[in-house]
Order: C-alpha cells, then structure tokens, then sequence
C-alpha cells in the first residue's frame, strides 16, 4: 500500500480505494478501536467457523443458517458505521444514529442467530414479531445496498420487491398473482430461499476466507514482489513498463477481489513509467483499467464470483477454475501484445537494464530459476506422495514439520537478498532490478499459494478448508517473517520485531474484514433478486421478452443478453454484478439456446454474462476503474474509459465463442494433444485478433489485411463453422435407442437429447438439452443419477420426475415431457482440419507486410 504515496500528489488514492472498497471513514479515538476490533471478531469468527476445531472440540459449533445470520450481522454493523450516510457526512468520526442503525441492523440479522430454534419450531407461521424484524431489516439492508454497494443496485433491488407484491396490477407480459406479507416475511427473511439464501451462505463460507487470504498476503509483501518482479522479468523489453503492468496485474488479480484495488495498487507505479518511456496518458491509464478488470477472470478468485458459480452450476470449485483458466490467459495475453504493438506503432523503447546486466544472462538465470522450481515442485508432489503412502493417518505429523523446515531454509535464503523497497515511480531515474536477486527475495510469499493449491486440487479438499489452511500459513509467516530474518541476518534484537509481525497480522485481519463488508451486503441483497426470481416466475417473463425482440435470431439475442448484463453491471461490484445477470440471464440463453438446437452447457452461459457483467466495470459513463486510473494518470476519464473498453473488445469476443466452441472452456477434451492444440489455437487467434484490431501485424495494416486478420481469428475460434456447411454435426437416432446409447456412453460424458412438451404456462416447447449420465451401473442408474426418471411405454421414452435442482434440472428437463430422439455425432473430419487454411491465409498476409518497407519511426525517449 506504500506505492499509493507516490504517483498522484493531488490526489489521496488510498481515500480512493477507502471509499470505493472499504468505506469512507476513517474514524479516530474510541470509534476507531470499536471498529477495529469488530473487524477483528469478524475475522477470527470466519477462521474458527472453517476450520476443524468446532467439530474436534465441540464448542461453538455453527450450522450455515447461523453462519449466515452472524456473517449479515457483521457486515449491516460494519455498512452503518464505515459507510457515511451521504458524501458531505463527517469521516473522522461515527454520528450517534448511525451507531443505532447499525445496533438495529445486526440485531434484525443475527435475529435468525438468537431465535434459531423458536423460527425453526415455527415454519412458515411467522408472529408479529418476526414480521415486524423482518421488515426493519429489509429496509436496512436496502439502505446498507445504497450506502455500500451503490443506489443501481439498491434500486433495482426495491423494484424487485414492488414486483412481487404488485404482481396483479402489472401489465399482461409482467403479471402474476403477487404474494402476501406473511409470504414475503417468510420467503425473503426467514428461510433460504430469500436475503439468507446460497449467494449469501458462498459469502460466509469461502469467499470471505478467499479476501481475508488476499489481504494477509498484500500486507505481507506480496503485491510489491509481484510488481517488482514482473518489472525486473520485462521493464527492459519494447514498452516495457505496459507489458509489467500487464503481468503483474494478473498476478495482483489472482488473489484479489477488486478491480478498483488492482488499478490503484498497480497502477500507481506503472502508470507513470509507462507515461516515462512514451504512452500517452490516457493509453497509460486504459492499459492499467483494462489489466485490473481482467484480474476479474483470472482464478483462483475471479473477483470472488468462482465461488458462487460453483454453487449455481452445481460443479465442483476447482472445476469452474479449470473452465475460467484458458479464457483468462489468453485474454492476458492479447493485452500484453495489444501494449507491444502500441509501443511498435509509437517507437516506444524499455527501461535501462542495471550495470552489468545481459539478456543472456538474465534468461539464463530466469531458467535456472524455473528449472528450480518445477524441481521443487516434483520433489514436494512425489515426496508428499510417498509420506502418505508410507504413514497413511499419520502423516500430518510428518509434513508440518517439514514444511516448517521447508519454510526456514527458503527464508534464510531470502534474508542473503536485499529488501525489495518500494520504488519511486516519478524519480529522475530508475534501473531495473536484477532478476534473480528480485526473484529469489520474496520466494516464501508463494508457500501458502502452492499450499492453497494443493489442497484444493490434489487433496480436492473444500474450498473454505483448504482457504483456511493457506491462510494459518501466511499468519505464521506473518508473525515471524521479519524476527526471522533479522536473526538470520544477525541484526540486534531480532525478536523485537515480533511486535511488527502482530501489528501486520491485525491490519490484514481488519483489511480483510472492511474488504468483506461490500461483497456481504452485495451477496443479501442479490438474495432479494433471486427470491424474488423464484417466488414470482419472472426467469421465464425475462426469456419470452429475450426471444420476442430477437425474433428467434440466436446472435440477436446473445447480443440482447450481453447489452442487458452491461446495462446491469454498471456501477455494481463483480459480486453482485454477477449474481444479478447470472439469476436473470443464465437461464435465459440456456433456454432459448436449447429451443433453436444450441446446447449451451450451463457454465458456459455463467461465463458468458459473468463476462459481459464485468465488463461494465471499463464501459463509460459508469466504470470505476477507470475513473481510477485516468486520476492517476491525470487523463481524461471518458478518453481513458473509451480507450480501455476497445482495449477489452478482446475479453467481450470471448464469451461470443466459448458458447459456440466450448472447448475453450477446457470441457469434452479428450488428450493431451488435444489441449495443446486448443491452447494453442486459441492464443494465436487472440495474437492475430489484437493485430487485426490495433491495425499494426508487422507493418501497419491495410484495411483489407485487418479483414482477413479478424477473419482467421474467427477461423481458429471457432473452426466447426466452415465445417458445417459440408457436413451434418449431428444424425438423429429414435428415442428408442436412448437407453441403450446411455448405456455405451463413455464415462463423465452426457448425451444430447431432443424433448417436446406443454410447459407450466401451456406453452408448447421444443428443444435439445444434455443429459449428463452417471458412471456406474446401468443405462437407468445413469440417467437417475442426474436425478432424472424415465418411463419406456411401448417405445415412447416419457420423463416422469426430474429432481428439485438436479443436474438434469438445471439442464432444462421438466416433467411429462417426452424425448423425440437423441442427437449422436457424424463421421465428419476433424474440425482442426480447418486450421490449415486459415494458418495459410495469415502466412500471406504476413508475406504481403514483409513485402513493403519499414516505416522509420522515432523512438520516444523518457
């Protein structure tokens, strides 16, 4: 957080971050310690609720109903008392009402804490009491959605509610039978389905440990190294200063949940290099924007939204990470090349190398150093492996202590490298680190990484769990990373640095908390949305509106969807962001995808308004982040804001293609060789995207050459559409054979099914959907595992039941529909096939290029 003191000298851009993340105030005195130390109990309460020892000591032991009740109490508290009622209300202190609204809105939450088992004995029967808690606390919660998240999504919260009891009066497309008070209070306050529902449980059980891991590891250092890092790896190459920003946004945006707080933390240091060596600020602050939005995509956070989508999908978390990786790097890496062609179009140089430093050598010590690595890497895997294997339940005993061990000899390594400080961006001068020593100085932050992702992927543990093991690590490292290495150094008194290891340890857990309080409130107050959504059908109004102004047009209505998920996205965290667009639009392209012979698998319709709800986050006049980066910049904000949207056309032409081409999402990939080839394709078409749209390849271009670019970038994207005109993707086999092809599918696969019936609503439906079979038994014990029953009368396949949010129920199959037959693949060629001319057709466009003279450019100097 040092960065944020140099770089804007008008402009407090940690009040910028304050306002945007944390809240406003900065109370002093009593009010400050108040604050403090319930940010503190919110902390250590999350860490005790994931963790083993409430079960193991049977003490204190919260079921999610609970959790959810204490969690909303602390953030409505901590929404009162951090957030100012208005932008003209005093920071420096906490007015007496807002002390009371904030008692009264944690008592209205923790409610469902104090009374568990007298609402419980009561289902549905709430007295007036309960009504009259439940009615104060909606209210409130819509003030704390205005005071924290912003009035877009507080408004759009209360129209929801209006909805549901104005149901009646509505016009005919929007009308329904509304609901009663009784039904409100117990449908939105009292039971899961409403304010206390899944979004808000994801809140309190991972996302929440996910932040707090975030902002230990920020207080720890880590968001200086990456930066320093990422600078000494490419300060010195063609524009530099942009491709750093680029990497070590990525890396910031992998543990954090705020966009606004990537563009600021970054960019502070970035933003004025960049502008050194010859980008104009507004292209400066545009690179930064676009960098820190897309650290939304990046996993293992995805701006707290992986968590969420999990739970919507019905998959397990490291599978919606699996799905988010490839999107996310190639987008990465069409920005990186989008800043070296803007430095090849402007004669951009990099930073000076430091004395004595050679690109050899530096490549040699950067592969020694990954060569090391993945070493280590081996070496913990098959090490880990083979403790396990040998001491079974007693291994634990064995690994903690080697980790510790593993932990002092990296760490008495580190302290033989100079402290990575904090460098002035705006100095006369500045050299670039040398890599290996840069590198080698920080090697200890990436522990409690590599442990959240072993747990989390190799011992598949639950998100929440493994989230709270990788953060006891970064608290040890925390409390003892500096006595540590004063020892190690044999400096005096080492151990009186213990007291800075605690103080960092209660800022983090106090950064942690405020940082929770906006997606705490974001995640209740989509609960009204959801509820709402459910209680009144309006899912359903939202897919005949989609489809009557598309006509039935497939790309109209995708184009529909992603305009509706900017339009809601604007002025929202990615939290609510997402949940919002994904509650109404979701099911939307799911539906209407399935009914023109689309099968859009459900994550990658999450994907795709998660995607567009974000991007709202670079798109004028609304995005906060840019408005950030064009202050620190000193740009103007609507130039910096255009710029970054264009920048970004690249992360909005990717959703357009994974509901095409879901191999992009890394689903149905049947080899390694297989993977290669799309991680391969998929980046060179995002390399020759960019090109295409930044009018420069190897020399500028001509618009007939940007044509054919952006032509065989759609090629590589998405090559089954050239092949589709000459053959049939999919033959028709007769309902009949569903069982038997269930039967012979291959294991984790589905089956595409086409069903016919009467809807609810005694609309006649048509459509194909994925059935996902089970892995075992038979072909019934297949398709029930997907919580589906079907009847074979006389070779009439009929769906009897469908299970409450099963997996076939989140695919589109209902009850009494019947199956017309099942949708099997050609012998077709290979769609890769369709590569090779495209490949060709970018070989003559570079050969055209190469063909004309160079055009002398000036380089910029700094």
């Amino acid at each position: 957080m040092g960065i944020a003191k140099h770089g804007a000298k008008e402009l407090d851009l940690q009040q910028l971050i304050q306002e945007a993340d944390m809240g406003g105030r900065k109370p002093v005195g009593t009010a400050k310690t108040i604050l403090f130390l319930v940010c503190i109990a919110w902390s250590v309460l999350q860490l005790w609720y994931a963790s083993p020892l409430p079960f193991a000591l049977r003490i204190f032991v919260l079921n999610d109903a609970e959790m959810r009740a204490l969690h909303l109490g602390f953030a409505l508290f901590l929404a009162y008392s951090a957030y100012p009622f208005r932008k003209a209300s005093p920071r420096d202190r906490i007015p007496l009402i807002d002390w009371l609204l904030a008692a009264m809105a944690a008592f209205c939450a923790a409610y469902l804490y104090l009374f568990y088992r007298e609402l419980a004995a009561r289902p549905g029967q709430p007295i007036l009491l309960d009504m009259f808690v439940a009615g104060i606390g909606m209210a409130m919660l819509l003030e704390a959605t205005r005071r924290v998240v912003g009035p877009p999504m507080a408004i759009i919260a209360g129209l929801m509610l209006l909805f549901a009891f104005w149901g009646p009066y509505m016009p005919d497309v929007l009308a329904h039978k509304g609901i009663s008070l009784n039904k409100a209070v117990s449908h939105y306050w009292l039971s899961s389905e409403g304010v206390f529902g899944v979004a808000l449980g994801v809140s309190s059980s991972y996302i929440f440990l996910f932040v707090l891991f975030g902002g230990l590891l920020e207080k720890a250092g880590a968001g200086n190294y990456f930066i320093k890092v990422s600078f000494s790896l490419l300060g010195h190459l063609r524009g530099g200063p942009a491709k750093a920003a680029v990497v070590s946004s990525g890396l910031m945006g992998m543990i954090s949940g705020s966009s606004v707080a990537n563009v600021v933390t970054c960019g502070t240091f970035t933003i004025p290099l960049m502008k050194r060596v010859g980008y104009p600020a507004h292209k400066a602050g545009a690179i930064e924007t676009a960098a820190g939005v897309d650290g939304q995509i990046m996993p293992p956070v995805m701006g707290a939204a992986a968590f969420l989508m999990a739970e919507y999908v019905g998959v397990p978390y490291a599978e919606i990470c699996r799905n988010a990786a490839l999107p996310a790097l190639i987008s990465y890496i069409a920005l990186f090349y989008i800043s070296h062609l803007e430095a090849l179009k402007m004669g951009i140089q990099g930073l000076p190398r430091a004395p004595g430093s050679t690109t050899m050598g530096r490549l040699r010590g950067f592969a020694m150093t990954v060569a090391a690595m993945i070493l280590l890497a081996n070496a913990v895997y098959y090490g880990l492996g083979w403790v396990k294997i040998v001491l079974g339940a007693y291994a634990m005993w064995a690994i903690v202590p080697a980790l510790i061990l593993a932990y002092l000899a990296i760490l008495r390594g580190v302290s033989r490298q100079p402290d990575l400080e904090i460098d002035d961006p705006n100095a006369p001068m500045l050299m670039l680190p040398p890599l290996k020593e840069t590198v080698l100085a920080g090697l200890h932050y990436l522990l409690p990484v590599v442990l959240l992702v072993w747990s989390l992927l190799v011992e598949e543990l639950s998100p929440g769990l493994s989230a709270f093991y990788a953060t006891i690590a970064l608290i040890f490292i925390l409390l003892t990373q500096k006595p540590l290495m004063a020892l190690f150094r044999r400096q005096a008194m080492p151990f009186s640095l213990v007291r800075d290891g605690w103080d960092d340890l209660m800022h983090g857990l106090e950064l942690g908390a405020r940082n929770m309080i906006a997606i705490g409130i974001a995640t209740a107050s989509a609960g009204i949305i959801v509820g709402t959504v459910s209680v009144t059908g309006l899912g359903l109004v939202m897919s005949e509106l989609v489809e009557l102004i598309s006509a039935g047009n497939l790309i109209l209505m995708l184009l529909l969807v992603a305009l509706v998920c900017l339009i809601l996205g604007m002025g929202m965290p990615t939290t609510a962001s997402y949940i919002i667009v994904s509650t109404l639009m979701a099911p939307v392209i799911v539906e209407l995808g399935s009914q023109t012979g689309l099968v859009v698998p459900l994550v990658a319709a999450h994907m795709f308004v998660f995607y567009f709800g974000l991007m709202a986050d670079v798109t004028p006049p609304v995005g906060l982040a840019a408005f950030a980066a064009s202050a620190v910049a000193k740009a103007d904000f609507l130039k910096t804001g255009a710029t970054a949207f264009f920048y970004s056309i690249r992360t909005g032409l990717l959703p357009f293609i994974f509901v095409f081409n879901t191999d992009l999402l890394l689903i149905n990939i049947q080899s390694w060789w297989h993977f290669l080839l799309v991680v391969t394709s998929a980046i060179t078409a995002m390399l020759v995207f960019a090109a295409g749209t930044q009018g420069w390849f190897v020399r500028r271009n001509r618009w007939y050459e940007s044509l054919l670019l952006l032509l065989v970038t759609f090629t590589l994207l998405r090559p089954g559409f050239w092949l589709d005109f000459a053959y049939e993707k999919y033959q028709l086999e007769p309902p009949a054979k569903l069982f038997e092809l269930a039967q012979n599918a291959p294991v984790d696969s589905s089956l595409r099914v086409r069903i016919e019936g009467t809807s609810l609503e005694g609309k006649e439906i048509r459509k194909t959907v994925l059935l996902p079979l089970g892995n075992e038994g038979d072909a019934k014990k297949r398709i029930s595992a997907s919580g589906l029953s079907m009847s074979d009368f006389a070779g009439r396949i009929e769906v009897m039941s469908v299970s409450l949010k099963s997996r076939a129920d989140k695919a589109g199959f209902e009850q009494g529909f019947a199956v017309t037959g099942v949708e099997t693949e050609t012998d077709r060629p290979d769609k890769e096939w369709i590569y090779i001319p495209a490949l060709l057709l970018l070989l003559v466009v570079y050969l055209l290029q190469r063909a004309r003279p160079e055009h002398k450019i000036v380089a910029r100097t700094y």
